[in-house]
């Protein structure tokens, strides 16, 4: 029974023991720095050790020495000296050291072992202490410890197997631990405490795998932007990738010149000397043109003075300048020298052009001889535009400008721009290149700062679509920017330090973007693909995650999972004792009857209300996407009858079948008149009245509470009922998909219920939205009848805390401000074409959208199975709606659960935004109807009256010049 407390003891008090945070404290009381918020953010010895000085060092090998020493005394109160459950303990320790503490064990183990066995460890610390004098190689010593040990124990204590055991798990453990956080000697030796830089130099030993006082670091290997600055790290990425990189070596802020040795540049074969600097061709920072460049070095006594010029340049007052206006810390310079190549044509090349900043258009200068002349600025290049169009298996480049240089050389460059900005993420690259008559060379690529952040319209198009209203904006923006910054935070924790989640998302042109900027930091950070939500909300390709970094973040992940799996029971809980009493209050009472101070009560109850509904219209799409792409269930085994707008057209058709029985003949413009005339007719019309007021709540933009609703607003409705009277019912095919659909049923099961959830979701939310609407209409009647506001809409060019202000009595003349955001919202709604990538925080008016398209193809996600062929009608918004049917393939820049109604008379669809989960891709497949999502500049690009062909499974347009009227 005692031996049992004693186990009960060690699993629990030592692992808790390891993560007590003394490190942390004891910098934090001496040095007033945090040592989870800088450098590595490890609380480890050599972390104190770099942050806090050599006082503060000691203390924190004491602090760890003590709780090594306290485990395995600890573990003697219950066992005998020496035995293997000190082993089992120092394991405990080091978990709780690595999940709680942040922090390898390494000094807890050492210590803990002396104790423990002195013998095995007098015997690792000898031959540690000559391996080390030897190779100055600490990566090497530090493993080479984790297989000594065991290997001692086993020759000292040969029977005692269980101890050998241990003695293995613990250097396994150790070895796994040491791969998986970041190495504080890794940081430059520069910026940690004086008094504790030569220790830390002497200790790292040789930071890059090899011998560094006998080997240089080369391009070919893995580098460390931190020590060698992003163009050498950048370089040797790109290197790595396959792309062809002159070769070179880096010599690091801690090496000695004399490495060089081995390098004998000459005439025929010259090197080049390069900064790369710390910081240097960074996303905050380019410091194009900072630092010295030296070309043509061709003796040994040319390359040490060239790396000297490179290295003072770091000083020179105009680059110190530069850094301190961009809020740069002085770091430290590293050089590159690599093999100069002869050059024929030279250049630079522009992913993205970093004046108009916007379009898909390549900018490209060159010049026979040299780049050094392109960047000089001394002389001017022959300037190219290019656009690169792939396909699945191909790829072709349109090109404008003429020159000297050869034109199947620049579009070589055009596509080797657009293939590295992809390998980016999409961050558009600066990059030099050079011909040398053989090879096109890449001697650089980085950031174009100017073009940083990206914005996106991707999911923001379908997500909240259309021009928005400022109201709209600042209630949708919080709500939405606030569950994604919770849902982030429970996966990264503390390394959420830096991130603003404010700036997720920002409005353009009066339109919502998302940061792709920020999101792909967060999923790297998460260890995800950077368009993994994009994989998620739209189908898009997803690339393979990094498995260490996806390792690290498994806690994290773990309680996102979590969330996931109680995702039903959640929000069966909240359905009932939350969201259904909250929609039955606002039903029962009547917003025109509240006086202001009522109506902001009511205002702030709904929000309260949408705050927790946004967090499930966001966890239950990518639930239902995540498990749909796992499963590999197909679009067309899935059922949306829950979801509103579709559960509103098979009631409406429903409807439209008995109104057809009753009335054989009609006409078009007096059916509802007609119906009136008999008893049969008046209760389809208590059928169509009924049904108005179970679906009133939804709109033409469901997320957009300045769109009127269908309550408000009946006509169009009630057209749809008349053209489904007229006989335009859903395909045969399409009730074949549903009778597919149900017979699948089993199959489908686990994915149905996280779609029916969302359809449950959608009308929640929808209702919600719907009463804030309404509510603020109220709002607006008062103050248009006291005079506070001047026209019927005015309230929508407010924000809400201005609304809430005037509801206080605080600025009561916002008439101008209003007429303003009037004026510039006219003015955005009037931008036909909109840029689906914006780049920087203020973007210029969109261009005129190019012509250069190499052939007769669109491509987008196919949504929908299916091929249709028809002529275009593009409709922009459903303000003037044309007469559609099976010969009209309707072109939409988005679906939402207005545009429903009008899908199903369409022979196909064709949407700018949206992907396989969208409203228009749902009620299209519900319908039969094939359809192509996600084609870019769809709208602009196919004019009415054309011919087109669409093939809804492969996600093709096939365009016609057949412009021939309708």
């Amino acid at each position: 029974m005692f031996e049992s407390w004693g186990v009960l003891a060690i699993v629990i008090i030592c692992p808790l023991l390891g993560g007590l945070p003394l490190i942390e404290w004891i910098t934090y009381a001496l040095k007033r720095k945090r040592l989870s918020q800088v450098g590595t953010r490890n609380i480890s010895v050599s972390a104190a050790f770099y942050h806090g000085g050599k006082f503060v060092g000691i203390l924190a090998v004491l602090s760890e020495a003590f709780k090594g020493v306290a485990a395995v005394l600890l573990t003697r109160a219950f066992f005998p000296d020496g035995s293997s459950w000190e082993l089992v303990a120092l394991i405990a320790l080091v978990i709780g050291r690595y999940w709680i503490g942040r922090g390898a064990g390494t000094t807890n183990v050492v210590w803990g072992f002396v104790v423990h066995d002195p013998l095995v460890a007098m015997f690792v610390s000898f031959f540690a202490g000559i391996s080390f004098t030897i190779l100055q190689s600490r990566k090497v010593v530090k493993f080479g410890v984790l297989l000594l040990f065991p290997v001692f124990v086993a020759i000292l204590h040969f029977s005692d197997i269980p101890r050998i055991l241990l003695a293995v798990a613990l250097a396994s453990l150790m070895g796994w631990i040491y791969r998986q956080i970041p190495d504080d000697m890794k940081l430059p030796a520069q910026e940690a405490q004086t008094e504790s830089q030569a220790m830390l130099e002497f200790l790292r030993g040789d930071v890059y795998d090899g011998l560094r006082q006998r080997t240089m670091v080369s391009l070919d290997e893995e580098l460390d932007a931190a020590i060698v600055g992003e163009k050498a790290a950048t370089l040797s990425q790109i290197k790595r990738w396959g792309y062809p990189v002159p070769k070179g070596w880096v010599l690091a802020p801690i090496d000695n010149p004399e490495l060089l040795t081995f390098l004998q540049p000459s005439e025929l074969s010259p090197l080049v000397v390069r900064s790369s600097a710390i910081g240097e061709d960074s996303e905050r920072a380019s410091a194009a043109g900072q630092y010295q460049t030296v070309l043509n070095v061709t003796s040994v006594e040319g390359l040490q003075q060239a790396i000297a010029q490179v290295q003072a340049s770091y000083n020179h007052p105009s680059a110190i300048q530069y850094r301190r206006d961009r809020g740069s810390n002085d770091t430290a310079m590293a050089v590159l020298i690599q093999q100069q190549v002869q050059s024929v044509f030279s250049g630079v090349a522009f992913s993205r052009d970093p004046i108009t900043q916007q379009g898909d258009a390549i900018i490209i200068e060159a010049l026979p001889g040299s780049a050094t002349q392109v960047v000089s600025g001394k002389v001017t290049p022959e300037q190219y535009r290019a656009f690169v169009i792939e396909t699945k298996n191909s790829y072709s480049v349109q090109l404008e400008g003429q020159g000297r240089v050869p034109q199947a050389l620049i579009k070589q460059v055009a596509y080797l721009a657009y293939r590295l900005e992809k390998r980016y993420h999409g961050t558009p690259q600066d990059i030099e290149w050079s011909y040398d008559g053989q090879t096109l060379w890449v001697l650089q690529s980085r950031p174009i700062t100017t073009l940083l952040p990206i914005w996106t319209r991707k999911i923001a198009a379908e997500v909240i679509p259309g021009v928005i209203h400022p109201l709209t904006w600042s209630i949708n923006r919080p709500l939405t920017c606030g569950v994604w910054g919770e849902f982030f935070t429970l996966v990264l924790g503390d390394r959420v330090l830096g991130l603003d989640f404010t700036e997720t998302a920002s409005l353009h042109y009066s339109r919502a973007y998302f940061n792709a900027s920020l999101l792909g930091d967060i999923f790297l950070r998460m260890g995800l693909p950077p368009e993994s939500l994009e994989f998620l909300t739209r189908g898009a390709k997803l690339s393979k995650p990094s498995l260490q970094s996806t390792w690290k973040n498994l806690p994290g992940l773990g309680k996102l999972l979590k969330r996931e799996l109680s995702l039903e029971k959640d929000f069966k809980e909240d359905y009932y004792k939350l969201f259904i009493p909250g929609l039955s209050q606002l039903a029962q009472e009547n917003a025109d009857n509240l006086d202001i101070s009522k109506l902001l009560a009511r205002i702030d109850f709904i929000l309260e209300l949408l705050h927790r509904g946004t967090y499930y219209s966001i966890l239950a799409p990518l639930s239902a996407a995540l498990r749909q792409a796992i499963f590999r269930v197909k679009d067309r085994q899935i059922d949306h009858s829950v979801t509103p707008e579709i559960a509103a057209l098979r009631s409406l058709s429903a409807i439209a079948t008995d109104a057809k029985q009753i009335l054989a003949e009609f006409e078009p413009q007096q059916v509802f008149e007609q119906l009136k005339q008999t008893p049969e007719g008046e209760k389809i019309l208590q059928e169509f009245n009924e049904l108005l007021q179970d679906y009133g709540y939804l709109s033409e933009v469901g997320t957009d509470i300045s769109v009127p609703t269908w309550r408000e607003n009946p006509q169009m409705i009630q057209q749809m009922f008349v053209q489904l009277m007229q006989g335009n019912e859903p395909q045969a095919g399409a009730k074949d998909a549903i009778n597919s659909i149900f017979a699948s049923k089993r199959k489908r099961g686990f994915v149905q219920k996280r779609v029916d959830i969302k359809g449950r979701v959608t009308e929640v939310y929808s209702r919600l939205l719907a009463e804030l609407r309404w509510s603020f209409l109220a709002l607006e009647k008062i103050w248009l009848e006291s005079g506070l506001l001047k026209k019927t809409g005015d309230i929508f060019f407010l924000e809400f805390d201005e609304v809430r202000r005037l509801v206080v009595g605080e600025d009561s003349n916002l008439n101008e401000l209003v007429e303003f955001r009037r004026s510039q919202f006219l003015q955005d709604s009037e931008i036909i074409q909109v840029p689906l990538l914006v780049y920087g925080n203020t973007p210029p008016h969109p261009l005129a959208p190019s012509e250069v398209y190499s052939d007769q193809i669109l491509q987008g996600i196919g949504a929908s199975h299916g091929q249709a062929e028809g002529r275009v009608k593009v409709l922009r918004n459903l303000q003037d709606v044309p007469e559609i049917n099976r010969d009209t393939i309707l072109v939409v820049p988005y679906t939402d659960s207005g545009w429903a109604p009008f899908l199903l008379r369409a022979g196909g669809l064709i949407a700018e935004a949206g992907g396989r989960l969208s409203h228009g891709a749902i009620v299209a497949r519900e319908y039969g109807i094939p359809a192509v999502m996600d084609v870019h500049g769809a709208t602009w690009l196919l004019q009415d009256g054309q011919r087109v062909r669409i093939d809804g499974s492969r996600g093709i347009v096939e365009l016609s010049n057949d412009l021939r009227p309708e």
